[in-house]
């Protein structure tokens, strides 16, 4: 097209494109065009990643097939004037590049990102799992030498078929994630990044898995289809975590429904600066709250977190209250002073040795505190309030499992008589929390071990902070009175399973480079949780991750005599207030330590 094209425009058509000659001189051109670009690799890249070296390319290769056609040409005595050469050149550059430059604008989206300064150090050699948009902004980055992706882009891989032996900003994709092993050892890696941020759970953690089998530093980064282009240069490398090995998609917040409820309102979050009361501040601002009220005993993280929120959301109005929920003077004066529509009830003692120790404080603050912030809100009339509560609620073995169960029991009782809408949520533990498993385990790794485990057998259920603080502000739009709401948390995960992944994530090798030591149970410690008692079921709702507890029903006399009889044991002996839990709380049997 582009010599038939030039030649018209020239004038020179009649002269040169005799009919017998035009298919046989056309022929050779476009032979010696295909041979030319094949040999510049121009009919193997993804061309919807592609960027200047790329187009550099082509130019480079048009203009040395069309001297190379000129050459030829002139040898076999075929002669053409120089000028058709010339336009036939301009033509076939802008046909070659302009075809694949409107392929690239209807695959991705338009924008770019922007390099960064160059930091001179050390740069991994580094294979990347994805041969899409994630991938192909990951070796582009990297071949700026870009300081938040640091590491060479050596090779690629993708389980599309259709990608294989393609290239992406000059990276071959050579093979599939079963090819992983081999392609480590055949380029010597030392990183491996996993840039496939669309892909499901399960196909992430089959990925992780076979990458752990290498010894490379392992990365991941987020799906850039999520991100504005304006957000694009802030993205970076982090390290694979124990969350991304769960094998369960990431829950996300139906915000629409959320805001329904919450935006414009005033939202208390007691316990608002620990690890789940933060996590929801951060989900409720999401939904525009006109003033969001964070009350919590301790003053340095409900500043800090106070200070990120008004940074991010200049439209909500985010004021932090000192106190604690054991206090009820202190209680009343905020909720009298905010007069909130939705409360989350988040502070509370969880450790579970600590409070075996300690009884009566576990009685006072999840037991009073939550009797206290209840009162409150019935009296000053909030609309919604959600307790937060636990697994270890569930036929418990721990005095912290039994108080908290105590304060589910303690909003099935108001429900009955309040105007206020009162709920739980119920759900296992929580990835990074303050004094969970994790931080522990990789405080341990870095010290040189050994992990310790208390029993090799015992299990747990797991959900990361925001998946955890997602469905709780999803169940608690839910509430019509005195449900207890089930998170579905997925499947149990061994806890010395979750410590060998730690260990190997961390590039070291389980009972090899470090030890894995076996302490036996706690005391109040259960091998395995439960998410029901045993008298219960469930009840689905319309979201399938959310289940609701279907459970006797708790007697209004009986559980008012049990409040007043658990204040009496708070100034009593450990051993009454002990006592008084048992009687209060009939499926938890204490047993002496």
């Amino acid at each position: 097209m582009a010599y038939w094209a030039a030649s018209w425009l020239t004038n020179v058509y009649d002269e040169v494109f005799i009919d017998n000659e035009i298919f046989f001189t056309i022929g050779i051109l476009a032979l010696i065009n295909v041979v030319i670009l094949g040999a510049f690799r121009l009919y193997n890249h993804l061309w919807e990643y592609a960027s200047l070296e790329e187009t550099l390319q082509i130019v480079l290769s048009v203009v040395l097939a069309t001297l190379t056609g000129a050459a030829f040409l002139w040898i076999i005595d075929v002669r053409l004037p120089i000028r058709v050469f010339a336009g036939a050149c301009i033509l076939l550059i802008f046909l070659v590049g302009g075809t694949r430059l409107i392929y690239r604008a209807r695959r991705r989206k338009p924008g770019t990102a922007t390099g960064l300064d160059r930091l001179h150090e050390k740069r991994p050699r580094s294979l990347i799992v994805g041969a899409g948009e994630t991938g192909s902004l990951t070796i582009q980055r990297m071949s700026r030498h870009d300081p938040l992706m640091p590491g060479i882009p050596i090779v690629a891989t993708d389980d599309d078929p259709k990608k294989r032996k393609m290239r992406i900003h000059g990276v071959k994709v050579e093979g599939g994630s079963e090819d992983i092993v081999r392609l480590v050892e055949k380029y010597d890696i030392e990183q491996i990044v996993v840039a496939i941020p669309s892909a499901t759970m399960e196909e992430r953690k089959r990925i992780y898995e076979i990458c752990m089998r290498t010894d490379c530093k392992l990365k991941t980064l987020p799906n850039v289809r999520e991100l504005r282009v304006d957000e694009l240069d802030g993205i970076g490398l982090r390290d694979v975590d124990v969350a991304d090995l769960l094998g369960r998609d990431e829950i996300l917040l139906n915000t629409r429904a959320v805001a329904a409820n919450i935006a414009g309102e005033t939202v208390l979050v007691t316990g608002g600066g620990g690890s789940i009361g933060s996590e929801l501040c951060r989900q409720l601002c999401m939904v525009a709250p006109k003033r969001l009220v964070i009350f919590d005993i301790y003053e340095n993280d409900a500043f800090l977190l106070a200070n990120e929120l008004r940074s991010r959301y200049d439209d909500v109005e985010v004021i932090v209250e000192i106190g604690s929920v054991c206090e009820q003077s202190r209680i009343d004066e905020v909720f009298d002073k905010y007069r909130p529509a939705a409360v989350y009830h988040a502070a509370a003692h969880k450790h579970v040795p600590l409070m075996e120790a300690c009884p009566r404080e576990a009685l006072r603050n999840n037991v009073l505190g939550t009797l206290y912030t209840v009162r409150a809100a019935d009296r000053t009339g909030v609309e919604r309030f959600t307790f937060i509560s636990t697994d270890k609620a569930v036929n418990p073995t721990s005095v912290m499992g039994a108080t908290k169960r105590m304060g589910e029991i303690i909003i099935q009782y108001y429900a009955q008589t309040s105007k206020t809408i009162f709920s739980a949520v119920r759900f296992g533990n929580v990835l990074g929390s303050h004094g969970s498993v994790i931080p522990i385990f990789q405080k341990q790794i870095a010290a040189g071990g050994p992990v310790t485990v208390t029993h090799p057998e015992i299990e747990r259920y797991f959900m990361t902070i925001p998946e955890a603080a997602r469905l709780v502000v999803q169940a608690s739009i839910m509430g019509k009175g005195g449900e207890i709401f089930i998170l579905n948390m997925g499947e149990p995960v061994k806890i010395v399973d979750l410590a060998r992944n730690l260990i190997q994530l961390s590039g070291l090798e389980p009972d090899k480079d470090i030890k894995i030591e076996f302490t036996g149970l706690r005391p109040g410690e259960k091998m395995y949780e439960e998410l029901l008692m045993n008298e219960e079921t469930t009840v689905p709702t319309r979201d399938s991750r959310i289940m609701i507890s279907a459970g006797e029903e708790v007697c209004y006399d009986e559980v008012s005599a049990k409040i007043d009889e658990l204040t009496a044991a708070i100034d009593a002996t450990d051993e009454e207030a002990i006592a008084a839990i048992e009687h209060a709380v009939p499926t938890y049997h204490h047993t002496a330590n």
